[in-house]
Formats: structure tokens, C-alpha cells, sequence
């Protein structure tokens, strides 16, 4: 993170104070949007600040948070929280293990809270870090400062789905359908307000992250999902939306792995599609996909391309590669 996007994060934290006021149709970083009574969608500043989405869930007696976040994105969720409501947040859900998701479980476990995750955020947590953590912490104030050798895990966890919580106001199904973005991926669901929480499963932009997943069976995890008839759709990262957002997400994982196992079918090599890159440049693909994943397709697309070619050739998912 830059040292001055650091030194103005302060300000993050004004805007965090004013912004829950704001429901305008279009989230933007920094600002919250109510979507039905009682929910509210926190768009993360991804860009600036390495933060993904919040979402407030609020019950008869406490608070649901929806991702842990980084340190310093927990910060600025907790204090929309209370500006919210004075309910207490009873419960933290990790959606999956990566830092922007589950780092900032010290800071909500500090105030009473509870880190609730399915069984697999806990395993995956064991699988790579502490290695991830400690180079997080080289990079990022807010993790170096909480002064920790690894990340802390869910307290909580679950391996029967769905997992509800309800409390005669409302009732939140916490669901595992199956491996994706992560081995842990879950998804928060309210069957009568219809709202889903994707986590990282599902994003609205070009901010999916390959390298854990398993991108063969990732569209099958979003159909799962999408059958739970959502009309409101919170995703890990980008603006919300509705049924559109998942529709998009599998058009793009199915036509990613398409046009990777149509190049290695053609008889082409990985660096036919993925040119090494120059000293001082960035990563480019000769790889196109159809102008209907446009809004997923981004600065990423060549590692997502390379990820999928190892997956394809090795005949075995991403996450299983050791990298």
C-alpha cells in the first residue's frame, strides 16, 4: 500500500462516519446502501485500500457482518456498524480465507464478536499461512501493527450446509456449495428477502483471483447458487446488483476455461498466449474472450489464462498446484 494512501486513512474513516446515510442506486467506495430493511451493502475500497465488501445483516437483538475484511477495513465496518445501530455485532462470517476476507477476525473478536466460517476457511487458513500473513504484514501498516506471527482463524465453524442462524426476525442460511474461488468459498443467504452474499464467488468487475480456485467447477458452485432465486446479489468485491452478477460470473469462468482448452487443443504453448514479459513491463494475452464477460475481464485476464492452462494440463484444480 502507498504510504499516502495510508496516511489518509483517517479520512476513510469520516467518509465511513457520513456515508451510512447514503442510499443512492450505485454504491461507491466508502459508502453504504441499504438494500432491504435491515441490510446494508458496504462497498469496500479495493482500489486505494486492498478492501473488500461489507455487509451489515441486522437481527432482533445483534449484528451480522458479512467478512472480516484487512485490519483497517474492519475498523471503518465497525464504526458504520454503531453508527447503524447500537446493537452489538454478534457474529463475523468469513466467506473464504484470503487476507481482504478473514485478516481483520482480531479486531471484530477484540469486541465480543464471534468469527463464524465454514470448515474449509479454517483448513485453507492451515495451507498457506502463516506465509501469506507474514508477507502481508511486510507490505500493509494494518497487518504489520496488530503485531501477530499469523492470521487468527474462524472460532466458530461449520461442515453441514446450510448452517442458520434466526432469531423470529429473521432468518440467515449460511451455505457451502462446493470449491470455486476458494476450498472454503460460503455464501450468505435471507430466504425472504431474497438477498445473497457471494463473497468472492461471485464479483461485479474484473476482480477474480484464480490462482486458489477451481476453475472447471467454479460455474457449477455459482449455479447452486443462483438456484436459491436471489433478487438482490451482494458480491465479494464491486458494485451489487441483482441475478445479472451471478449470470455474468459463469458466463465468464465458462468461456475463460473455453478459450484456454480450445489454445491448448490447437496445439499452442502457454507462452504463445502469455508472451514473457519485459523487464519493466506487464503481463499481456493473445487470448480474447466474448464481448458478454467484458465487465469481468481486466488487468488480470493474463494470470487467470495461465492459471486455467495449468489447471487444464495438469488435470487437476489451481489450488492443488503448488505455487
Amino acid at each position: 500500500m502507498k504510504t499516502q494512501r495510508w496516511l489518509i486513512l483517517s479520512a476513510f474513516a469520516v467518509l465511513a462516519a457520513m456515508a451510512f446515510l447514503a442510499t443512492s442506486t450505485e454504491a461507491q467506495p466508502g459508502f453504504v446502501k441499504l438494500i432491504v430493511p435491515g441490510v446494508w451493502f458496504c462497498e469496500g475500497d479495493l482500489a486505494n485500500l486492498g478492501h473488500s465488501n461489507n455487509i451489515i445483516i441486522e437481527m432482533k437483538d445483534y449484528l451480522i457482518v458479512v467478512d472480516a475484511n484487512f485490519p483497517s477495513g474492519a475498523r471503518l465496518t465497525l464504526e458504520t456498524a454503531r453508527r447503524i445501530s447500537s446493537k452489538p455485532v454478534k457474529y463475523v462470517f468469513d466467506t473464504h480465507h484470503h487476507g481482504d476476507h478473514a485478516y481483520g477476525n482480531p479486531i471484530w473478536t477484540k469486541t465480543g464478536a464471534i468469527t463464524l466460517a465454514y470448515v474449509g476457511v479454517a483448513e485453507e487458513m492451515k495451507r498457506y499461512e502463516p506465509a501469506r500473513w507474514q508477507a502481508s504484514a511486510k507490505q500493509r501498516p494494518d497487518v504489520a501493527e496488530l503485531h501477530l506471527d499469523a492470521p487468527e482463524p474462524p472460532q466458530q465453524t461449520f461442515d453441514k450446509s446450510p448452517f442458520i442462524l434466526k432469531d423470529g426476525s429473521r432468518e440467515v442460511r449460511f451455505q457451502f456449495f462446493g470449491w470455486a474461488h476458494t476450498r472454503g468459498d460460503g455464501f450468505v443467504y435471507l430466504p425472504k428477502e431474497k438477498v445473497l452474499c457471494t463473497g468472492d464467488a461471485a464479483v461485479n468487475g474484473p476482480h477474480n483471483f484464480t490462482a486458489d480456485a477451481n476453475v472447471a467447477n467454479w460455474p457449477k458452485v455459482v449455479r447452486a447458487a443462483q438456484s436459491l432465486g436471489a433478487v438482490y446479489v451482494l458480491p465479494g468485491h464491486g458494485p451489487s446488483g441483482g441475478p445479472e452478477i451471478l449470470d455474468g460470473q459463469i458466463r465468464f469462468m465458462t468461456e475463460l476455461h473455453r478459450a484456454v482448452d480450445a489454445a491448448i487443443k490447437e496445439g499452442k504453448k502457454l507462452e504463445d498466449v502469455v508472451p514473457p514479459v519485459a523487464a519493466g513491463g506487464s503481463a499481456k494475452t493473445t487470448l480474447t474472450l466474448p464481448g458478454n464477460v467484458k465487465n469481468w475481464v481486466g488487468p488480470s485476464l493474463p494470470a487467470q489464462v495461465r492459471d486455467t492452462w495449468e489447471e487444464i494440463v495438469q488435470k487437476k484444480p489451481h489450488g492443488d498446484i503448488p505455487h
